[in-house]
Formats: C-alpha cells, sequence, structure tokens
C-alpha cells in the first residue's frame, strides 16, 4: 500500500487531501499541530501525528516512525495578511518560516525515505506567489519563494529519482480566509498609516473566498495529477488558478499597478 505524509491536515486543503488519498487506497499519515486535531484524524482513520513543521526533533523522530514514503505533501501553512511595513521583519519572518523554511526542513528530515522509495515531492505553493497584491505581501513573497525552491528541489533531487511538483491552487473554499482576516486584525490598529484602507486590507483577507472551488473538488484533481505515470511539474487548480498568472503575464506592469491600486484604494495620497 502506498504511503502518503501530508502536513497541516487540520482543515481545509490538508484533511480533503488526506480523505482523498485515503479514497485511493493510500496509508495516509496526517499530521496536526494540536492534540485535539490528531485525535479527531486519528478517529477518521489516519495515522495521525502531531507536528509543528518546524521543529526539528520531532520531525526526526517522525521520519524513524515511518515504515516507507512514497508521496510527501508540504501542506502546512497560513496567509499574513497587512501592510509589510506593519507587519515588519517580524511578521515576514514567522510568515516565512512556516511556508517556506518548513519545506526544506521536512523534506530534509523525509529524504532517506523518498530516496529510498524514488518518491514525490509535492508542494502546495500559490498563485499570489505569481500575481503578487498589496496588504498580503509576506504571504506572496512566501509562496514567490516556494516557487524557487520547488525548481531548485526538483533540479537537485533529480539525480535520485525523487520527483518534486508544485501546486498553485486559486481560490479555495477553506478556513483560509477567516484565519487570514484574523491575521490582518493582529496588524490593523489606529497608529498604522494604513488606517483608512482598513476596509481595503479586510477585503484582500478575505478574497480567497471569491466563487471559491470545493476543497474536495481540488483535492480530487490534484490526486488525479499526482497519481500520473509522470506527474507535471506544475498543477494549477481552482478559481482564478489560470486566470490571475495570465494577467500577471500578459498585462504591462504600468497597467496592472494601476488596477490592483484602484481595486485596494491605493490611488490617492494618505
Amino acid at each position: 500500500m502506498p504511503v502518503t505524509l501530508i502536513t497541516g491536515c487540520s482543515s481545509g486543503i490538508g484533511l480533503a487531501l488526506a480523505q482523498a488519498f485515503k479514497q485511493a487506497g493510500h496509508e495516509v499519515w496526517a499530521t496536526a499541530r494540536k492534540p485535539e486535531d490528531v485525535s479527531r484524524l486519528q478517529a477518521q482513520g489516519f495515522i495521525g501525528r502531531q507536528l509543528d513543521v518546524n521543529d526539528e526533533t520531532a520531525l526526526t523522530q517522525l521520519a524513524s516512525e515511518l515504515p516507507h514514503l512514497d508521496i510527501l505533501i508540504n501542506n502546512a501553512g497560513y496567509g499574513a495578511m497587512g501592510p509589510l511595513l506593519d507587519g515588519g521583519v517580524e511578521g515576514m519572518r514567522r510568515q516565512f518560516e512556516t511556508n517556506v523554511f518548513s519545506i526544506v526542513g521536512v523534506t530534509r528530515a523525509l529524504f532517506p525515505l523518498l530516496r529510498a522509495s524514488r518518491g514525490l515531492v509535492v508542494n502546495i505553493g500559490s498563485v499570489s506567489g505569481v500575481l503578487v497584491t498589496p496588504f498580503a505581501g509576506a504571504y506572496c513573497a512566501s509562496k514567490a519563494a516556494v516557487h524557487g525552491l520547488c525548481d531548485a528541489l526538483r533540479l537537485e533531487l533529480a539525480p535520485f529519482g525523487i520527483r518534486v511538483m508544485e501546486v498553485q491552487p486559486g481560490a479555495i473554499d477553506t478556513h483560509f480566509a477567516s484565519n487570514a482576516g484574523r491575521e490582518a486584525e493582529l496588524v490593523i490598529s489606529e497608529q498604522s498609516a494604513w488606517w483608512p484602507l482598513r476596509e481595503s486590507i479586510r477585503a484582500r483577507a478575505n478574497a480567497s473566498q471569491n466563487r471559491p472551488t470545493p476543497a474536495a473538488t481540488f483535492a480530487g484533481e490534484l490526486v488525479k495529477a499526482v497519481l500520473q505515470p509522470k506527474p507535471a511539474r506544475l498543477v494549477r487548480i481552482g478559481n482564478g488558478s489560470t486566470v490571475l498568472p495570465l494577467m500577471e503575464r500578459l498585462l504591462p506592469k504600468g497597467l496592472l499597478d494601476a488596477v490592483l491600486k484602484k481595486k485596494f484604494g491605493l490611488s490617492r495620497s494618505l
């Protein structure tokens, strides 16, 4: 039976992927940070493990428990919202630790198992790493970094028979927007120079819920893509996942900037 390990399975894309791979006949190791989420995953028939993806000791322990590993899905992540300067360096650091650094840490810890099986690494990025928007700069930058990591890992892991797939979801119906909204509220402040644009910041946090694709639909399509004899290097699934990168590629940069500034209230002086 193929073994698939997925990080960030408490809800949303991670949970939907765990369910879809289990239905496809895989032994699914589903990880989450909170013990109550792990218990819920175990009750659903997954091999649930508590994991902070930035905890090297926990990763070493997890690697020792796995019998083998065919597919690793680096899904854990969140969206930091708000003006870059309000979030500051510490906000950027937290965002990159979870969304970017963890990909290297998790893959490094599980590399011997992936090498033995000549397995597949699937990294969940975002179209936000292609078309960058205001008030989500840290998140967009982290997903652009995921794209760079995927390209480098694809080349560096090739001699070991390990393949790498990057996934760029569009709008998916998950708890991402509500979580992003909470992140935004942490930085929205009357002391901020961007206080007059607070509703635009909130609108950006909720943008992922613009006619979102159901998480189960997303997961089903991704399982099909992963199980192809020759999995694609890049997979885009969900509302906006094709149109937004096309806009970024075809529209003149000045025009795209003007559209985004108008949409988020940045065309006027503050």
